[in-house]
């Protein structure tokens, strides 16, 4: 037989019993006595068995109205907590939220917005996975993170992008390089005969400035592919050459050995976005860290 019966009428069959009085119970439930009395008719319906015996002198439990009012505090104290436990999570209270994002949004970016949610909601258990877009993707299809941070528009059915903001790619250069004194931008056309040290074809620097400059007739042929920038940033140190780096990439290896330019002519930017498992909102987690990522990339230069 499916059992049907509300919190309410758990409530108010709880309060009989502790009172043992339809008058008080009415009272305290803020109901007639017949109501309270429709309630319990209701409840020994479909339970099957009377709950309380009366008489014109005394209410009184009986053996099933014991057995039912044992099992009703424990299942009213579960309910409370299940509550308790969701507004916890709904008002970011506790739970956890795993990102993944590129190495260079992980150590540049991230570290302060972390710091400033752990601090907010110190209840919640962060995650955070430096990593590559594809692996990103793969974490975010897998639900091993709640999203990805990444350059790189996955254009895949199964994902969302959620486009967040872009930095601007700057010149690394030793700081005894002719161009370092200088004030101002730099054109991209001045510098691309320059030795130049870049990551590895198919990461998203380098394919953001292959295709933006070679649409503008400039041709990018970096002498260095190296995969680390504590690498780029050292050899840049030791006049090997320059290095085009968008913004917070190039904060990451800041050393004052090396000055960093702004490049224009085009100005080249890297897009930044979120990546979620396509139709799936956000947990208020996630959803928190978001406006903190927005509020953070909103301050960026340029």
């Amino acid at each position: 037989m499916k059992i049907n019966w509300s919190a309410r009428e758990v409530d108010v069959f709880l309060a009989l019993a502790d009172s043992l009085s339809f008058r008080r119970t009415a009272l305290q439930m803020h109901l007639s006595q017949s109501a309270v009395s429709g309630t319990l008719a209701r409840l020994e319906e479909m339970l099957g068995a009377r709950l309380f015996e009366r008489t014109t002198r005394a209410v009184e439990l009986t053996q099933a109205g014991e057995v039912f009012a044992e099992q009703a505090r424990i299942l009213r104290h579960q309910m409370d907590e299940t509550v308790r436990r969701v507004q916890e999570v709904a008002q970011v209270q506790v739970g956890r939220l795993a990102l993944a994002a590129l190495p260079s949004l992980a150590a540049g970016l991230l570290p302060r917005v972390l710091a400033r949610f752990a601090a907010e909601h110190p209840g919640v258990h962060l995650e955070l996975f430096d990593s590559l877009a594809g692996p990103a993707f793969d974490m975010v299809r897998a639900g091993r993170v709640d999203f990805a941070l990444t350059a790189a528009n996955p254009a895949y059915a199964d994902l969302d992008y959620l486009p967040l903001a872009s930095d601007r790619f700057v010149l690394l250069l030793g700081r005894g390089h002719a161009l370092a004194r200088g004030r101002g931008d730099l054109g991209w056309a001045d510098v691309a005969h320059l030795p130049h040290i870049s990551m590895p074809a198919g990461t998203s620097v380098r394919q953001y400035a292959d295709e933006a400059l070679l649409t503008h007739g400039i041709r990018f042929a970096p002498q260095y592919a190296v995969e680390h920038l504590a690498t780029i940033a050292a050899m840049v140190a030791a006049d090997l050459g320059v290095s085009a780096l968008p913004l917070l990439a190039a904060q990451v290896v800041q050393r004052p050995e090396v000055v960093a330019r702004p490049l224009a002519r085009p100005v080249l930017r890297r897009p930044i976005g979120l990546v979620r498992l396509s139709g799936r909102r956000l947990s208020p987690a996630a959803a928190r860290m978001v406006e903190m990522l927005r509020d953070e990339m909103a301050a960026l230069p340029g």
